[in-house]
């Protein structure tokens, strides 16, 4: 069986639990495990009637949040809303301040967000900001938190109607790919959840079909989770069984191509990425680049530097 450092288990990765009064959830660093480079991955699983984290907006990052299960109230600004499995959340930077409590059963989320070197993060019942690196002395996460609990626990309005950021699986329409060995349906999540810097695709593959063909990034990275089903990963000379759980990191540039094929149940996964203008996309079998900030894609023939003269 092939083994590569980009293709993870949630289930082989080390969880944290952290608390501050009513803030109480376990972490599973997910992005940092498969190696991702400028893009991040965490699972956040949420005791029951505890939050997330402290109420906070970021002043750069980009954070898009897919819930796995269970359910709970997602509370933006000064009202809140009930979020359950299959929803998406979209987290533009410099809008309202946001967190999650989780349901009767607890609250299960992936969230996907780009890595700024330098972002201001602010915590406004904390009265105080995380400046990621800093030549200062600054507190670390624990200590926001425990500075946001110490107000006391925060009071949540009854839910009302979900916000324009705020959409689910059923609700986005699925689009149709199909042709011969590849046939897909995929749902724009993020960009129907108002994500400009970043995307995330809810995609099912057909049993034995593949998804998009073997390719691979100059600029974006992309990461998959498999939500259902079974199926295998093509990472270059490579192939590797993934099933619900599994989680794939594809950092750009490395030039090595990637592609799904499902099992006879089927296959479904997101595919979070980065929105790069500058992208091109190399499929090695057809000898073709996309190249995303034109809008156009070419044959070309690979550069062979041991052709010509010296």
């Amino acid at each position: 069986m092939s083994v590569s450092p980009h293709v993870i288990h949630w289930d082989a990765v080390e969880k944290k639990y952290r608390e501050a009064g009513d803030i109480a959830s376990t972490w599973t660093m997910l992005g940092e495990a498969a190696g991702t480079v400028s893009a991040g991955l965490r699972r956040i699983e949420v005791t029951e009637g505890k939050r997330t984290t402290a109420l906070h907006v970021h002043g750069a990052e980009e954070e898009i949040f897919y819930v796995l299960a269970g359910a709970g109230l997602l509370y933006q600004g000064e009202a809140t809303c009930e979020v359950k499995a299959g929803d998406c959340i979209v987290h533009r930077p410099e809008t309202e301040a946001h967190t999650l409590r989780g349901g009767p059963q607890g609250l299960d989320v992936l969230v996907f967000g780009t890595r700024v070197p330098v972002e201001i993060c602010r915590l406004p019942r904390a009265g105080m900001a995380w400046a990621g690196p800093t030549v200062i002395a600054a507190p670390g996460l624990m200590n926001l938190w425990e500075k946001d609990a110490a107000i006391g626990p925060l009071e949540f309005p009854p839910p009302g109607a979900g916000p324009a950021n705020v959409v689910s699986v059923d609700g986005v329409p699925a689009r149709l790919s199909e042709r011969p060995g590849y046939a897909r349906t995929w749902r724009g999540l993020g960009r129907a959840g108002g994500a400009t810097k970043t995307g995330l695709n809810h995609l099912t593959l057909a049993p034995g079909c593949t998804g998009a063909p073997l390719h691979c990034h100059s600029s974006e990275e992309e990461i998959f989770v498999v939500l259902d089903g079974e199926g295998v990963l093509t990472l270059g000379r490579d192939t590797f069984p993934v099933r619900r759980g599994h989680v794939v990191a594809r950092p750009a540039g490395t030039g090595v191509a990637h592609s799904f094929r499902a099992a006879v149940a089927g296959l479904t996964y997101l595919a979070y990425g980065t929105r790069e203008p500058a992208d091109m996309t190399w499929y090695p079998r057809s000898k073709k680049v996309y190249f995303r900030g034109l809008g156009v894609i070419g044959r070309v023939e690979p550069l062979d530097y041991w052709d010509g003269e010296d």
